[in-house]
This record gives structure tokens, sequence and C-alpha cells, in this order.
């Protein structure tokens, strides 16, 4: 049976958000700029904006394949394009058996419909010419105080490594990789991301011990998720960060409350769990307040 436009987006807002991807919360993506048709030279909106913007390409340029093969280029082999949607209407005449018609003096009744297609990246076309992208000024990083201490005061914390196109911590090498200072919408934003990584650090076998599945969308994986975005909450809060950013990690938590159906005890130990990692982090001891 053939998917309609409604059950590929929602599959693929489902899958991002099971690989810790929220849709809407990409903080370190201020070059790149707002997705577009580069056929059209239209910007996408709406549900296509948060479909496209989480794609991991430093170019902003999307096109279809029909798009991509009259510009005399082609898509590259292998390569997984991303679903984008378009709203229509056409017309129906129910006296005349249903079918469209086009006489304007007709009761015709517009009929909204709901189409999807494929889209791919500038990254994974070849045989054309993208142009660079404009020139974007780099953050003016200014450390904050509060939370560079926090940073420093954790002695035992995993190696930190920046320039790299996504925000993780890998168990293996107890390491956390960033995007550049400069990539990122604003210095709170920067710090909010560092404390989500430094909260998965705090679960490894050589701290907290936490259950830490590799296993995208199960409950263990999810509720780690809760417990990397609670803990970087509270020690936002702890150093003065902005509210909004504190209103994006919101935003992220029910996202995966959403996906999770709700499942308030998970949230309960979630919570409990982030608090262990942020006096872990804080250098708080048991009973301590």
């Amino acid at each position: 049976m053939k998917k309609s436009a409604y059950d590929r987006v929602t599959e693929r807002m489902i899958e991002l958000l099971e690989k810790g991807v929220c849709p809407w919360r990409k903080p370190w993506n201020r070059i790149a700029g707002r997705p577009r048709n580069f056929a059209s030279d239209r910007p996408y909106s709406g549900i296509n904006w948060f479909l496209l913007q989480t794609a991991s390409f430093d170019l902003p340029y999307f096109m279809t394949f029909i798009q991509v093969k009259a510009k005399g280029g082609s898509v590259t082999k292998g390569s997984k394009g991303l679903p984008v949607v378009y709203w229509g209407t056409f017309e129906r005449d129910d006296e005349n058996n249903g079918k469209s018609v086009t006489d304007k003096d007709s009761e015709a009744r517009k009929i909204p419909f709901l189409k999807s297609y494929t889209v791919f990246n500038a990254c994974q076309v070849e045989g054309i010419d993208f142009p660079d992208l404009p020139e974007s000024d780099p953050l003016a990083f200014s450390p904050i105080e509060a939370a560079e201490q926090i940073i420093a005061g954790w002695k035992d914390g995993p190696e930190v490594l920046h320039g790299y196109k996504h925000a993780c911590y890998l168990p293996a090498t107890d390491e956390i990789q960033l995007p550049p200072k400069a990539r990122f919408a604003s210095v709170e934003e920067y710090y909010a991301t560092r404390f989500h990584e430094m909260s998965h650090a705090s679960g490894s076998p050589k701290r907290l011990n936490r259950t830490m599945s590799t296993t995208y969308g199960d409950k263990d994986y999810s509720r780690e998720e809760l417990i990397a975005e609670m803990t970087s909450a509270f020690l936002c809060a702890h150093c003065g960060i902005d509210n909004s950013v504190i209103e994006n990690s919101a935003a992220y938590l029910q996202g995966w409350i959403n996906i999770l159906k709700g499942d308030s005890k998970l949230v309960v130990i979630a919570a409990s769990q982030a608090q262990k990692a942020a006096n872990l982090i804080l250098g708080i001891g048991e009973g301590e307040s």
C-alpha cells in the first residue's frame, strides 16, 4: 500500500526524534542559511523547514530528481532524498460525476490535497555548480564566566573537541565532539549544547554508570535523552543562562514525552537521574544542596 504524504512526514519526524534529533533544535546551524529550492529560489517554510533543517548538509540548496536532470546534473548514486510536502486544491463538481471542471461559472467545490515528493541536497548532486554561501559574520563568542567555572570545575570530565558538524558524546573514547563555537546561534546555545553532552558523559561506567542504550527509540535511549536535556536545563539555570534556552529545552523534552506516550514515571525517573548528573558535574556530594 502506497504511503500517504501524511505518513511520510510523520515517519520522518518520528525517525528524527528516535535518533535523538529534535527537528526544531539545531543551534549551531547558523552559517548554512534557510533551506531553499535551488530551481525556483524559493525558501521552504512550515513543516518543510523542519524536515530539511535537520539535514546535516553544509549547503541549503535542495531540488527534486527531475529538477536536477533539467539542469544537466545527476544525483549521486546511493543518495537518500528527504520528503517535503505541497498543499494544493482541485475542483470537483458532484453533478459531473466527480470529474474536474474548468468552467468558472459551474458550482465546483475546491478540494484540498497534500502531496509529498523527494528532494536532494546540493551535496548529493553532481554536474551542477552551486553558489558559495554568502559571507556571514561568525559569532562573537564572549565566554560566560559562571558556565566556564562549571566546565573547569569538572575534573573528571571527558576531553572536549571542537570543529565537527554535530554535537555528540563518544563513550568508546570518552570524548565530546562539538561544532565550532562561531557556528552557534548564541553563546547561551553553545553552553546548553555542551552541558547536554556533558550529561551523557556523566553516565559512563566510570562515573554514574547509567544504562545507555544505543538502540534508537527504545526506552533506555529515550530516557537518556531526557536526562541529558534536563541536566542541561539544570546547569543553565545554575549559571543564569537566558530563559529562552530553557524554553528550547522544554520544547525538546515535550517531543520526547509525546513519543514516549506521556510516560510520567519515566519523566520522574529521568529528572532524578538528571539531578544526580548535574550534582556530579557541579561537584555537589550526597546530601548537599
